[in-house]
């Protein structure tokens, strides 16, 4: 964002463009807890990396450390929408659009030396049956990159039904296959998992 003047002609910085206080420990909360899950994410690391205080975290999110990851979740859960939303965008075809959306997971995942995966999946696998607002955010991020993949194969013709079904699939095999590309360090095993899928989606494509 562009500079703006004082009465004396010299250029400041737009305080506006920096994140404050709350957005920093949401996005902070939510990096920490891509890379390491809920548990082994410290509320002390969380304040010191985001440049906050624990008064300010708990100003915020008086529900204290839970309450910022359920945020954090959600933070998470819109930059993933975006980029598969973009990368579904990419082809008017469905088929195309999903084994590209595969490759930009590879080469997102590559680029971060294979530490950002799914921004949910640490913690998800961690809160079921233990921490149900946790458990309830995650899914719904997962409700939410389905419905993104149904929305594109039903504009591609595909019934109401169908569509439903190929996003459940779409989105557990990318999932599977993300994890399985950090483990082994690897682009591999997303590009397989989107060549089969636009394969599997082009059997349904009128």
């Amino acid at each position: 964002m562009a500079a703006t003047g004082t009465a004396t002609g010299t250029a400041e910085p737009d305080k506006r463009a920096e994140p404050g206080t709350r957005e920093r420990l949401v996005r902070t909360a939510s990096r920490l807890m891509q890379h390491g899950g809920y548990e082994s994410t410290p509320v002390k690391q969380l304040v010191r990396e985001a440049g906050a205080t624990l008064g300010s975290l708990y100003h915020f999110f008086p529900g204290g450390k839970q309450e910022l990851a359920v945020a954090a979740i959600g933070h998470g859960d819109g930059e993933f929408a975006g980029t598969l939303g973009a990368a579904l965008d990419s082809d008017p075809d469905a088929a195309r659009a999903i084994e590209a959306a595969a490759g930009v997971l590879a080469d997102a995942l590559a680029a971060s030396d294979w530490r950002d995966g799914c921004p949910v999946t640490a913690t998800a696998l961690e809160s079921v049956g233990r921490l149900p607002e946790l458990q309830e955010a995650c899914a719904r991020s997962f409700v939410n990159w389905q419905e993104l993949v149904a929305a594109k194969l039903r504009a591609s013709g595909i019934g109401e039904e169908d569509s439903r079904d190929l996003a459940v699939t779409v989105i557990a095999a990318l999932e599977g296959a993300e994890m399985t590309s950090q483990v082994t360090r690897s682009r591999t095993p997303l590009l397989l998992a989107g060549r089969h899928l636009a394969r599997l989606v082009a059997s349904y494509t009128p």
